[in-house]
């Protein structure tokens, strides 16, 4: 692939020749004089490659985090992606044909969607999957809509542990006033309170949406909430997380209706935040109120196997009043970024990924947990590979002090309390890691103390 090169004075003269304008003043006219910078912008002098990549990597530092051991989650975490991901996503093959505008013509591309769908129907135990979802987070507000047209109703209840950023998301999709989101409360075991979400089920729920784990890391009953879901003529929607399924019963077998999730612990770095993909994967029967797109496999009439678009139900190539979304599904090269990984991983691998941040989580726990003034904020709940738990000095005093020894150390959850984090480990924290932060945790705790 060839390095950018700017065009010339002589080359930028000529441009405007042939649009018939004199000087870039002239192309700039329909702007207002007010709004143009009439000043050169305020950059350091030019810079060789080296010199630029140096300086690039001083700014990089200057975020918070950079280059510090994380056990930070709460929705996006620090998974190990082989390098053979990124090798195989920017081949120019991938990387230039990601999102099939004319659809047929991009034979690879569509048979990659095809295989990432399949693999996220076997993950959810699901029977359908889509092309993808831009993140996890709008998958979820889509899952919402969609049941909403499913069932007909206009009501959703949403689980209190769920993500609260997935939920800010999820509110500013449903904003109409024919539509109802309405929180339910979770335990003092910080899982769903069945009870309460019983009294508040009744007519015009459309779905209960509930996070597996959950906000917290906790792992929710799934199968009493189907059958409450299914008692009120309502769907159950699951937000799963992927890596944990391998360990967890699958969201269909328990009758979830709908599952969605993010994908960025699949072979997609924590990039401050994006790009991201969201999955969504669905009982056959909500096939047609399904956003995005679907690749199906098929034979020509050579008998040659085929992949084609099945269905693309976006407004842009249907009817307004017949299309399920405006969204487009993921740009489809971070979908691809999840199905290389996986390829690589196998199911054992996979497997044993789950097992790992399962493992080593809880190996965390339990050491700082012999600290004392540490103690668990949810007793007696399983949870998967994050956990909430109260320390004996403030959150910002742990972040503070766990920070200057090159420790991310967690999300501060303050609405459970001053000394409330939320910590994970994931298979990338060896046990010295483990250790050093155990260590450091005791001491800022035993300094908060005196």
């Amino acid at each position: 692939m060839s390095r950018f090169i700017p065009d010339s004075s002589g080359t930028r003269r000529e441009l405007l020749r042939t649009i018939g304008i004199e000087d870039f003043e002239e192309l700039l006219g329909p702007i207002p004089k007010k709004y143009r910078l009439t000043r050169p912008l305020e950059l350091p002098g030019p810079m060789s490659e080296l010199g630029l990549l140096r300086e690039f990597g001083r700014l990089a530092r200057n975020n918070e985090g950079a280059g510090k051991v994380c056990f930070a989650g709460a929705g996006a975490y620090d998974h190990f992606i082989p390098a053979a991901v990124d090798h195989i996503l920017l081949r120019s093959e991938f990387y230039t044909a990601y999102t099939p505008y004319q659809a047929e013509v991009s034979q690879g591309t569509l048979q990659a969607i095809f295989e990432y769908q399949t693999m996220i129907a076997r993950l959810t135990g699901m029977e359908m999957a889509n092309a993808s979802m831009y993140d996890g987070a709008s998958a979820a507000a889509e899952a919402c809509l969609m049941a909403m047209r499913s069932t007909g109703k206009d009501r959703v209840l949403v689980a209190g542990s769920l993500n609260p950023r997935w939920l800010q998301v999820i509110r500013t999709y449903i904003r109409r006033k024919d539509f109802r989101l309405d929180g339910i409360p979770f335990g003092s075991d910080g899982r769903l309170d069945i009870d309460a979400t019983a009294g508040m089920a009744g007519e015009g729920v459309a779905a209960i949406l509930v996070q597996y784990p959950n906000y917290y890391g906790l792992v929710e009953d799934l199968e009493p909430l189907a059958e409450l879901a299914h008692s009120e003529e309502a769907l159950l929607v699951v937000a799963a997380d992927p890596v944990a399924l391998p360990m967890l019963r699958s969201p269909g077998d328990a009758g979830a209706d709908i599952v969605v999730g993010e994908g960025q612990s699949m072979g997609i770095p924590l990039s401050y935040g994006g790009p991201y993909v969201g999955f969504m994967a669905a009982a056959m029967k909500l096939a047609r109120k399904m956003p995005g797109r679907i690749i199906g496999r098929t034979e020509d009439r050579a008998g040659q196997t085929g992949y084609v678009m099945t269905l693309q139900t976006r407004e842009q190539h249907i009817r307004r009043e017949k299309a399920t979304s405006n969204i487009c599904s993921n740009q489809a090269l971070m979908a691809l970024a999840n199905t290389v990984y996986l390829s690589l991983m196998g199911e054992e691998g996979f497997r044993e990924i789950s097992s790992q941040c399962y493992h080593r989580s809880h190996y965390l726990e339990e050491g700082l947990l012999g600290i004392p003034g540490v103690r668990r904020v949810f007793e007696g709940t399983p949870f998967f590979r994050e956990f909430a738990i109260s320390f004996p000095v403030s959150a910002d005093r742990f972040l503070e002090g766990m920070l200057e020894a090159g420790i991310l150390p967690g999300v501060p959850l303050t609405e459970l309390g001053d000394g409330a984090m939320l910590v994970t480990a994931t298979e990338k924290r060896d046990r010295s890691q483990l250790d050093a932060y155990v260590g450091k945790a005791a001491e800022i705790c035993r300094g908060g103390a005196s």
